[in-house]
C-alpha cells in the first residue's frame, strides 16, 4: 500500500471510507489537507513579546511534522519489543522524514539570535563560523562589548586568514570602562563595521556579538539593527548574540535560541574564568 499523502504511513488503518488516522475518518467535504499547504509561508509566525524563561508558542505542524512526533525517535522510547516490528516502525518513520526533507526545500539568509542568562551564546555563534569556514565560505566577526583581551577563539581562527575578518571593537564589560558616552562611540562604530559587512554579498555569515547587549543598554536602536539587517543579500546569514534580546528583533528572527541558566561554576563555586571555557 502506498504512503498516506498526509503523514507518510506504510500502513493506513482502515479501508473503504477510512483514512489514515492522521486525518480521521474520509467524509464528503473534499479531499484531506496537502502537508504542502502549511509550508506556503515560509516565515514562522511572528513571536509574541518574549519574557526570559516563558515558552514562546510553538509553530503549527503539519501533518508529517504530527506523523513524526508520532512515531518518536525510536531507541527503547519505542514501544516495539521484536526487532521486525521496530524496523517496520522505524522504516515508517524514515519514509516521513524523507517526505519533510523534500517539502522543506528552501533556502535563505536566516536571522538566528542566542540570548537569554545562560552560558554559551557567543559560543553557539563560533561554532556556525567554525563551520562556515569549513564549508569554504567567508565570515565577518564583529563583537561589540568585548576588546579589551584576545579570546583564544580569535587566535585559533587567525589561521584561516582573509577568509574570516574579526573585530574585536569594544572596551570591556560598562563596570570597566565606566564611560557611558565612549562606550557608545564604541559601539556606533562597531555598527558601522556591521552594516558593511552585512551588505557585503562575498561573506556567507555575520556575527554579531553582544549586540543584544548594546540594544540593551541604549547604545543601538532597535530600528536601525532592522534596518541593518535588511541590508543582506537573500543568502547571507547573521547571529546575533547577548542577554536581553528585544522582542522586536525576536519577531523577526528565523531561529531563536534562548540559553537558560541551570548552574554556573563563578556563582555556586567560586571558580574563575578559565582560559578555553570563558575566552
Amino acid at each position: 500500500m502506498p504512503p498516506c499523502n498526509g503523514c507518510g504511513r506504510l500502513d493506513p488503518p482502515g479501508s473503504g471510507g477510512s483514512c489514515c488516522r492522521c486525518h480521521g475518518p474520509a467524509t464528503d467535504q473534499g479531499p484531506p489537507e496537502s502537508p504542502s499547504s502549511h509550508l506556503q509561508n515560509p516565515r514562522v509566525p511572528p513571536l509574541q513579546p518574549h519574557q526570559p524563561g516563558v515558552e514562546a508558542p510553538a509553530p503549527p505542524e503539519s501533518p508529517l511534522d504530527r506523523a513524526a512526533a508520532e512515531l518518536g525517535p525510536g531507541g527503547d522510547l519505542a514501544p516495539e519489543k521484536e526487532a521486525e516490528a521496530y524496523r517496520r516502525r522505524m522504516a515508517r518513520r524514515q519514509e516521513v522524514q524523507r517526505q519533510r526533507v523534500e517539502e522543506r526545500n528552501m533556502e535563505k539568509g536566516l536571522v538566528l539570535v542566542f540570548t537569554g542568562d545562560g552560558k554559551g551564546k557567543t559560543t553557539a555563534a563560533l561554532g556556525l563560523v567554525l563551520r562556515t569556514l569549513g564549508h569554504g565560505e567567508k565570515v565577518a566577526v564583529v563583537q561589540f562589548i568585548k576588546g579589551g583581551w584576545q579570546p583564544g577563539e580569535a587566535k585559533a581562527l587567525a589561521l584561516f586568514g582573509d577568509s574570516l575578518h574579526w573585530h574585536a571593537l569594544g572596551e570591556g564589560f560598562t563596570w570597566e570602562t565606566q564611560d557611558r558616552d565612549r562606550d557608545r562611540e564604541l559601539v556606533q562604530r562597531a555598527w558601522e563595521h556591521s552594516c558593511a559587512y552585512l551588505a557585503d554579498g562575498q561573506r556567507k555569515l555575520v556575527v554579531l556579538d553582544e549586540v543584544n547587549v548594546a540594544l540593551k543598554l541604549g547604545y543601538l536602536e532597535l530600528d536601525q539593527v532592522l534596518q541593518g539587517l535588511r541590508l543582506r543579500p537573500p543568502l547571507t546569514h547573521v547571529a546575533l548574540t547577548g542577554r536581553g534580546a528585544p522582542a522586536g528583533l525576536l519577531e523577526q528572527a528565523d531561529l531563536v535560541t534562548e540559553m537558560r541558566l541551570v548552574r554556573h561554576p563563578f556563582r555556586e563555586q567560586g571558580v574563575k574564568a578559565q582560559a578555553g571555557i570563558e575566552f
